[in-house]
């Protein structure tokens, strides 16, 4: 049995590009078009993001709000990591993404992000310069990690942890260079450092993999660890110019959103 192509195009409609992509053979020419969205997709963010300069990005819960303990926290994480040059990018949603965007905009810093479409249709949070909107979630995650010189990971759930597990594994493997990982959440990150040192005890993780880990609740000693680990060991890339001749347009500071009643 093959699935209904008008329940494949209701589904990509509303936002499941990934099943589709996902649910297995399709016809050759189903197949192209498939690839053709996904290079459209990295096509626009290639071209959306290029100026944008060196990044820092942030993962973090969409579901954690503006009364959530983190929230504040998260702000001014987005707010320090601003203020040391870099462009801090996020996953574009609510949530603790919001927060990490939000705190760039308050140091009048370059905030963006890589928006994803979601059945329930994530809209992206309202304090960014420039984002993308993804269909595919792989694509995302390449362009979440493409431009960026270091990773924070704040309390999430299965989307921050597939992310900084992705993160941890390309700097593992030499896929990208070693740029550091931090956590924010020592309680909250404590069950997943015991797991990971339960891993090295059966042989599975080397125990060197965990120095690529910086776990802490002071914002301060994080910001040093990037100074240290990413600013002083890579430098700050000279931002690109870009070219008229090729449509593309420097990344421009969006003012800064009105205060929330």
């Amino acid at each position: 049995m093959t699935p209904d192509p008008d329940s494949r195009l209701r589904a990509a409609e509303g936002g499941l590009h990934d099943r589709v992509l996902l649910e297995g053979p399709h016809s050759r020419l189903q197949e192209l078009l498939l690839l053709a969205r996904a290079a459209r997709d990295f096509l626009r963010g290639f071209r959306g993001l290029h100026f944008v300069g060196p990044c820092v990005t942030i993962f973090g819960s969409a579901r954690f709000g503006e009364s959530h303990p983190y929230y504040p926290i998260a702000r001014d994480l987005g707010r320090r990591v601003s203020l040391m040059g870099f462009t801090v990018m996020t996953g574009g949603g609510p949530g603790l993404m919001e927060a990490a965007n939000r705190g760039a905009k308050d140091a009048d810093g370059l905030s963006v992000g890589c928006n994803i479409e979601l059945p329930h249709e994530q809209e992206p949070n309202p304090y960014m310069d420039r984002w993308i909107t993804c269909r595919y979630f792989f694509v995302r995650k390449v362009l979440l990690f493409k431009y960026s010189y270091a990773f924070i990971g704040l309390p999430g759930g299965l989307g921050t942890l597939d992310e900084l597990a992705e993160a941890l594994t390309l700097i593992q493997n030499g896929k990208i260079q070693e740029f550091p990982v931090v956590l924010i959440g020592t309680a909250y990150w404590q069950p997943f450092m015991t797991l990971l040192r339960d891993m090295v005890s059966q042989g599975a993780v080397a125990p060197s993999d965990l120095d690529l880990l910086k776990v802490t609740d002071d914002l301060d000693e994080a910001m040093r660890h990037l100074q240290t680990y990413a600013v002083d060991a890579f430098g700050l890339k000279r931002v690109q110019r870009p070219a008229w001749w090729l449509g593309e347009r420097a990344v421009k500071r969006t003012q800064k959103a009105p205060a929330r009643t």
